[in-house]
């Protein structure tokens, strides 16, 4: 297995070297404009060569079951939603509609859904007949969260690999974390272009990268949960960032009567690199805090139970919306 993972971690690495090189030539880049830091126009098919990768994986990797392989394979559908949206700028109704055909086989026919959301001791939340709504809208919800931290170089990638981390640790079946370190290989490689570390041409994920991301982890999540591998609470902190960040700027942009749909620098990335003119430091704070977050939620449903967990998690981000708040605010006055 180590010689398969050695081969598999130097072809990626040709694959996103290839995959770049080809973009410039077919003008695939993402040009820079007034809400973006980047100064030079960049190759965004980052995303479409990570999901090529996964699919060499998942004929040449045998380490996961018929499920998880499903949901690697219909990613490819999401990324090239991604792709054509990166090219052609597709409108909110026809990106979100190209989602959910793919997004709705998987909850419809090969009943990857959430029937039920965690026993609480006091109660039990049952969903009965809304799985198939509150599963579709919960998916379409998390995709989106991840396309929100795409702005920033390593932003998206690092804060992934936080999640990916936590569900290995979540889930010590060694076939499962062998699927997620195939994951994780890509993504890690990925970022040494998006750096662009040692001159080599630099890739961003766009949205074929982000949307793909969010429907993996999306289906990952559901998987374990419908397993029973997690309770869903402790899989809810493993995301907790991603979905502290989408609630807190779209209830923000409402309050302010601000188009929720429309591309902004509100956005926690971005407000953290005006403040702290640093990139790594910028991806550091956001990943320590995805980490910090999910570690409190371990130790509030360890230490006490699941119903402590999931209030302090409501909680929280009650504090973390408010906070926003108050920074738009003060930014405002200033």
């Amino acid at each position: 297995m180590q010689i398969k993972l050695i081969i598999y971690s130097l072809l990626s690495f040709l694959l996103l070297f290839s995959c770049a090189k080809i973009s410039y030539l077919l003008n695939l880049v993402d040009l820079p404009n007034k809400r973006k830091i980047h100064s030079k126009a960049t190759a965004y098919t980052g995303g479409i060569a990570i999901s090529i990768i996964l699919l060499f994986a998942l004929q040449s990797l045998n380490i996961f079951d018929k499920n998880l392989g499903l949901i690697l394979s219909l990613s490819f559908l999401i990324c090239i939603v991604g792709l054509v949206d990166d090219k052609y700028h597709l409108n909110t109704g026809g990106k979100l509609s190209l989602q959910i055909i793919p997004i709705f086989y998987l909850i419809v026919f090969e009943n990857l859904n959430l029937n039920q959301i965690g026993d609480y001791d006091l109660f039990r939340l049952e969903l009965g007949s809304f799985v198939v709504p509150f599963t579709l809208l919960s998916v379409l919800f998390l995709t989106n969260a991840f396309n929100y931290f795409d702005g920033l170089d390593g932003t998206l990638g690092l804060s992934t690999i936080t999640v990916l981390a936590i569900l290995y640790f979540l889930v010590p079946v060694q076939n499962f974390q062998l699927f997620i370190i195939m994951i994780l290989v890509p993504i890690i490689i990925f970022l040494i272009f998006n750096f662009s570390l040692f001159n080599l041409p630099k890739l961003f994920l766009g949205d074929s990268g982000s949307l793909m991301f969010g429907f993996i982890i999306s289906f990952i999540l559901i998987y374990l949960a419908k397993q029973n591998f997690v309770h869903p609470i402790l899989l809810a902190w493993s995301v907790s960032i991603f979905v502290y960040e989408f609630l807190s700027v779209n209830i923000l942009r409402l309050k302010n009567k601000q188009n929720v749909f429309k591309a902004g620098k509100d956005h926690l990335h971005h407000i953290l690199y005006v403040k702290t003119k640093s990139i790594f430091l910028t991806n550091f704070l956001i990943s320590i805090t995805n980490i910090f977050l999910f570690t409190i939620g371990y130790f509030s449903f360890s230490l006490f139970n699941p119903l402590v967990s999931l209030i302090l998690f409501t909680l929280l981000f009650i504090i973390f919306l408010y906070l926003r708040n108050i920074f738009i605010k003060y930014k405002k006055i200033r």
